[in-house]
């Protein structure tokens, strides 16, 4: 604006000067001097109002400007006001809002006796009581339905394995009784704190059974052969009297000798019953330990001698050699006494057996072939093959729970010894628990944690069973020294 104004005042000045000059030139030229120059013609009286009209009107727009610029900068400073006016206003309204929640704060704590922090805390509590309850109720309406779908399973269970009578067959090949002298001697064997008794489980991988049974203790196991020991461990203890966990020990490893010398007296009954001359002393052992071995609820040595007699009978029937059938029959199932410490099918092991320690090549085939994992090449073999489905297809002979329960178990064990650092595994409570014994030096109380959930994460995974089994994982440190 102000430039403008000094436009129009610039134009104006040179103007009039312009005119004065116009005026002064005749008096200038009188005086003397260089004649002037011809004098311009002088601009008529209609430019001068025109050029006069012009300056005016630019004077009065300039005028008319300066007027809508003051009322602009009017109205701005008045909208300024009025901002400045109502932040002043809000800043009054927020320090009204915060002394009235501030008051209300003291009010609420006055009249609840807490502060904020402590309002605070108590409903944090309330929330976290009301969340504890609405979990316990959803975890409570799973167990029960959980207990329900369990209760039908089981009556399912129990309803097939009384069809099948396979608890007749369990209860003769898996339980051992052992008399007492009297029920006192029950807490001498159970012993302070159960000291005695974890003992004796520990060692003998048997679980002991002390109920209400008058005078008696019940030896559960399905290894026949781990359930002679623990007998004959108990019935040693309970002659000398003297019961504590060293004794228990010292008794168990001389119950262990004991048996390899009886298991060769059962080898060597087995042979003459049999009718078998010149068998090597080995196999004679191992055909021994077929003693405390079971197939389907038979017993494994009895199968052998019976098969041998209906091989030789068929042999002498077709003209065969009664000799060989009668020794390949006797020694067919040799194999399953060392199945769990050799790789392979059992009929395969024995014959390699055989052959190891002398038996001729007609006997060592008859053995392979009777599950035909070896093509039958002789007519011994097929008599052997007769004979076997013979001896087990007879009414009574065999029941197919009782080898699939004690399948389960070896299983079981066989699952958690292939784990570094485990020293000995027994399968528990007919399976339903399962106790690792491990190597102090390999295996940490850390390790020991992390063993137990591995084993209990793969028996879910590779195993089929009802219920739960129960993973107990035993670390013990011995120091041993000698006063000399």
């Amino acid at each position: 604006m102000e430039t403008l104004i000094g436009a129009a005042l610039i134009a104006a000045g040179i103007v009039i000067a312009a005119l004065v000059y116009g005026r002064a030139r005749p008096a200038i030229a009188t005086a003397g001097g260089p004649p002037p120059p011809a004098p311009p013609r002088e601009p008529e009286k209609g430019d001068l109002q025109r050029r006069q009209a012009e300056l005016e009107h630019s004077a009065e727009r300039t005028h008319a400007l300066e007027a809508a610029l003051d009322r602009r900068s009017a109205d701005l400073d008045r909208r300024e006001a009025e901002l400045e006016r109502r932040e002043l206003h809000l800043q009054a309204r927020e320090g009204e809002v915060e002394r009235l929640r501030a008051e209300r704060e003291q009010a609420l704590e006055r009249v609840a006796g807490l502060s904020a922090g402590q309002a605070k805390q108590a409903l944090l509590k309330d929330v976290e009581d009301q969340a504890r309850h609405d979990s316990v109720r959803i975890l409570r309406n799973v167990e029960e339905e959980t207990k329900r779908d369990a209760e039908r399973r089981v009556r399912s269970i129990l309803s097939v394995a009384m069809q099948r009578l396979a608890a007749s067959h369990a209860a003769e090949t898996t339980v051992s009784v052992v008399q007492l002298p009297s029920d006192d001697m029950k807490g001498r064997i159970i012993g302070r704190e159960g000291r005695n008794i974890r003992a004796l489980e520990n060692l003998t991988g048997v679980d002991f059974i002390i109920d209400d049974t008058p005078n008696a203790v019940v030896l559960s196991a399905f290894d026949g052969v781990r359930r002679e020991i623990a007998r004959m461990t108990l019935e040693k203890l309970l002659e000398d009297g003297r019961i504590h966990p060293a004794r228990i020990e010292e008794t168990y490893y001389q119950a262990k000798s004991e048996l390899e010398s009886h298991i060769a007296e059962a080898g060597e009954e087995a042979v003459f019953e049999a009718g078998v001359q010149g068998l090597d002393a080995e196999l004679t052992k191992l055909l021994g330990r077929l003693k405390f071995r079971t197939s389907y609820g038979q017993n494994v040595l009895a199968h052998s001698v019976e098969c041998a007699h209906l091989a030789a009978m068929m042999a002498d029937e077709l003209g065969a050699s009664a000799k060989t059938a009668r020794r390949a029959a006797l020694l067919h199932d040799i194999g399953k006494a060392v199945s769990h410490e050799i790789e392979g099918p059992h009929a395969l092991v024995g014959g390699d057996l055989a052959r190891r320690h002398g038996e001729p090549e007609a006997v060592a085939h008859a053995m392979e072939a009777h599950h035909n994992e070896v093509e039958p090449q002789t007519v011994e073999a097929v008599i052997v093959q007769a004979a076997d489905a013979l001896s087990g297809a007879r009414p009574g002979a065999r029941g197919e729970s009782l080898e699939q329960y004690v399948k389960r178990l070896r299983d079981l064990e066989q699952l958690a010894a292939r784990h570094d650092g485990v020293d000995k595994v027994y399968a528990m409570q007919a399976g339903r628990e399962i106790r690792v014994i491990v190597e102090p030096g390999r295996v940490s109380d850390d390790g020991m944690v992390v063993l137990s959930r591995a084993i209990a994460r793969e028996i879910e995974q590779e195993l089929e069973y009802p219920g739960q089994i129960k993973v107990t994982v035993i670390r013990e440190s011995r120091a041993v020294d000698y006063a000399k």
